[in-house]
């Protein structure tokens, strides 16, 4: 068996390797593999049609896992970092908000989340102001109900960036490591949410039990 037929057997079979491939990241980097070896294979055989096929292929192949890893290495130093959610540009559109704009309601269907860039925002419920570098509505991502827990009213003209779950489910199943990496990024901010949380009923325990104390002392 000459040196061209086993290139030529190993690009088949990883080529039959990638229909057994379930995510797209194995399934492009085998992909890659294969095209290495066809160009290979073209060559000492003399077989130019598959020769210049994989020659474009492997530019193309190379391009999509570049694109399918770049979101992973974001997200992953967004979690190691602080809550930056910068990863999103290049997969979000802007938008323009104004003073008195509600941008969603307290019940109504959870399809995205936002990042502030700009302006002022407050969630009516709470009372909490939103200003530049947060980041609203992932949680509904993961919700059983996904739907909005609160009212989001913008108070100061601004401009946010908007991804939707859709896109963002595509970026998981592309690549299961992304998913991996935003799951980790919701959870911190579900923590940091339930610390908030727990301060905010000692404080309330803390001022119910001086409010009794006052109290017994005015009785005595």
């Amino acid at each position: 068996m000459s040196t061209a037929d086993v290139m030529g057997y190993t690009a088949a079979v990883l080529v039959f390797i990638t229909f057994w491939m379930k995510t797209m990241v194995p399934l492009r980097a085998l992909g890659i593999g294969s095209n290495l070896f066809f160009i290979v294979y073209g060559y000492l055989a003399g077989a130019y049609p598959p020769l210049l096929l994989h020659i474009f292929l492997l530019p193309l192949n190379l391009m999509r896992l570049g694109e399918m890893l770049l979101p992973t290495r974001r997200v992953q130093a967004a979690a190691a970092s602080d809550l930056n959610m910068a990863w999103i540009k290049p997969f979000s559109s802007a938008r323009r908000t104004s003073a008195g704009e509600i941008l969603f309601r307290k019940g109504d269907a959870a399809d995205r989340l936002f990042v502030v860039v700009s302006g002022c925002y407050r969630l009516a419920e709470s009372g909490i102001t939103i200003a530049a570098n947060a980041v609203l509505g992932e949680l509904g991502l993961i919700s059983p109900d996904k739907t909005r827990t609160q009212t989001l009213e913008c108070i100061g003209d601004g401009e946010l960036l908007e991804i939707t779950y859709g896109q963002i489910n595509q970026l998981y199943f592309q690549n299961p490591a992304f998913g991996f990496y935003f799951l980790e990024f919701t959870s911190r901010r579900l923590f940091e949410n339930i610390a908030r949380l727990e301060a905010d009923v000692a404080q309330l325990r803390a001022r119910l039990a001086s409010n009794g104390s006052d109290v017994r002392t005015q009785l005595a």
